[in-house]
């Protein structure tokens, strides 16, 4: 089975955009037009992606330069997203510390093979949930040190260090940051059919080979979404993977 470009794709895509903005416009949520642009850019983005990785996929040095490249601009988005550009070699120390792991063991294992059509759907799609993992973990950790600014003061007065009042701060919150990877991981196969499954099915593959690669997608991405987090908040209670105004606020 394939999804063929072509109007019936034109006329869906069509139809579930129109859904959404009729939400956002009887919802009364902010910015209606946002998943209109947010589809556009979709659309010019993947047909870009379509055409590069075409060119390139035949080629393992020009696919990993491709990665690499999604992996920068993966950086570039968590770090904007949290509101600390100026932060971004510790962004992608935090990010490479879970992703490089797991990109190891499924080469060690030659679970994957060092193909670029193997590494980059896998990589990508672990590369791109490792964003999302350390995005929540900043946006939960400096949103607890803005608003717990005097709980941060009260700690560095009972003589604990500026890393020791930032954990007691932000520890709590890093498991909110994993639970939705987790509940992904839960419900596979039983709330949801998850994209690799879906790939590997529309691409002509039996279900057992679908369910392989999605397992390995899955926990994957839960490592490197728990290594990137423990790194990420290492490097908080360092005063390093910070916004400006909280860097000023938590001198010590």
């Amino acid at each position: 089975m394939t999804i063929d470009p072509g109007i019936p794709v034109v006329l869906a895509v069509l139809l579930l955009l129109g859904v959404t903005v009729g939400g956002y416009v009887v919802g009364r949520l902010p910015d209606p037009a946002s998943p209109a642009l947010a589809a556009a850019r979709a659309v010019g983005q993947l047909g870009v992606a379509a055409v590069v990785i075409t060119a390139v996929v035949r080629s393992l040095l020009l696919s990993v330069l491709l990665l690499c490249v999604m992996f920068g601009v993966a950086v570039l988005t968590t770090t904007g997203r949290v509101d600390a550009r100026g932060a971004w070699p510790w962004a992608t120390t935090a990010m490479l510390a879970g992703l490089l792991p797991v990109v190891v063991v499924v080469l060690a294992t030659r679970t994957v093979p060092p193909t670029g059509l193997a590494l980059i759907p896998v990589v990508g799609i672990i590369a791109g949930n490792t964003m999302n993992g350390h995005t929540l973990v900043c946006r939960r950790a400096f949103s607890a040190l803005r608003d717990e600014h005097g709980q941060y003061e009260a700690a560095l007065s009972l003589g604990l260090t500026r890393a020791q009042a930032v954990e007691e701060i932000v520890h709590r919150r890093v498991p909110e940051a994993l639970v939705p990877g987790l509940d992904q991981v839960r419900t596979a196969g039983v709330v949801t059919l998850p994209g690799a499954f879906v790939g590997v099915l529309l691409g002509g593959g039996t279900p057992a080979q679908a369910a392989a690669a999605q397992v390995l997608v899955l926990v994957g991405i839960m490592a490197a979404q728990t290594v990137t987090a423990t790194v990420a908040e290492r490097l908080i209670g360092r005063a390093l993977l910070l916004p400006d105004d909280l860097r000023a606020a938590l001198r010590p």
